[in-house]
Order: structure tokens, then C-alpha cells, then sequence
């Protein structure tokens, strides 16, 4: 009439072994690592090395996958956006140093002035490479370059006529 479980003492269950898992070649294996994709018989790596990226280390390879022609323009706008926006932050710290609420003026234009050009090279980074993606066309390194610090210039271009309209 009484249950296993209704009972005052229990049994520890049994324990199960836990069966380690190897990694395949699909999985990251670190920050440099490169990943592994399956696309029918087509296996081909994808390059997701900042330093690769970065040096256009990977001569004579072309860019196949949309995550990869993302990521390239993205590292490339992003890399440039920083440049610019660290330069004229050094500028706007020496400028306005005596100033009393200069210097936290000048950290928070930077930051939301980054933030905000980080995020606009997200979207337009994902639109280029899903052109390229719908076109069939693969992409080289040196035009994920070009279309990186393409974004940033652009960026620049349209900043400074906004702010002369508005003198």
C-alpha cells in the first residue's frame, strides 16, 4: 500500500556517468579561433580572427558567408570609428581642459557620438553584406576595407554639413 517515495528514508538515486563531450571543428575554440561551416559539400572555414581581419593577413581568400562579409565591414567601420572618434576626444580634453564642465561634456559627446556611429556601422555592415549575399558575388578582403572605412568617411562627411546648416 505504500509507495517507494512515500517512505520515511530514501534511497539516493543511482548516479548516471556523465559522458564528456569532444568538440568538433564546428565549435570556437578562443578568441582567434576560426569556425568550421557546413554548407552541402562545400566546407569551407570562416575567418573570424580580429588580427586576420585587422592586417589582411588572409591574401588570396575571399569572403563567402554573410556572417563573414559582416564581420570584416564591421571590424573595419568599427576600428575607424575609433580612431577618429579617440582623436578628436584627445583633442576636445586638451580644448576644453580649464573649462569646469568641459571635460564631462567632452566624455559624454564622445561616447554617445561612438555609440551611436558603432551602432549605425551594425546595420549598414549587415546591408552591405546582404547585397553581396543576394548577389552571389563573394567579396574580398581590401572591399570589406574599403567599404569599412567607407562608412566612417561618409559618417563624417554628413556630421559636418549637418553642423554648418545649422550656423
Amino acid at each position: 500500500m505504500s509507495s517507494p517515495r512515500a517512505g520515511c528514508s530514501r534511497s539516493p538515486a543511482p548516479r548516471r556517468k556523465r559522458r564528456r563531450r569532444r568538440r568538433s571543428g564546428t565549435e570556437q575554440q578562443g578568441p582567434g579561433a576560426t569556425m568550421k561551416a557546413e554548407a552541402g559539400a562545400d566546407s569551407s572555414m570562416i575567418n573570424l580572427s580580429v588580427q586576420q581581419v585587422l592586417s589582411l593577413w588572409a591574401h588570396g581568400t575571399v569572403l563567402r558567408n554573410l556572417t563573414e562579409m559582416w564581420y570584416w565591414v564591421f571590424l573595419w567601420a568599427l576600428f575607424s570609428s575609433l580612431f577618429i572618434h579617440g582623436a578628436v576626444g584627445i583633442m576636445m580634453f586638451v580644448m576644453l581642459q580649464r573649462h569646469k564642465q568641459g571635460r564631462i561634456m567632452s566624455l559624454i559627446l564622445v561616447s554617445v557620438g561612438f555609440l551611436s556611429s558603432v551602432s549605425g556601422a551594425m546595420i549598414t555592415s549587415a546591408a552591405v553584406a546582404g547585397i553581396y549575399r543576394v548577389a552571389g558575388k563573394n567579396m574580398a578582403p581590401l572591399e570589406a576595407l574599403v567599404f569599412g572605412v567607407g562608412q566612417t568617411v561618409l559618417t563624417i562627411i554628413i556630421s559636418f554639413s549637418r553642423i554648418l546648416a545649422t550656423l
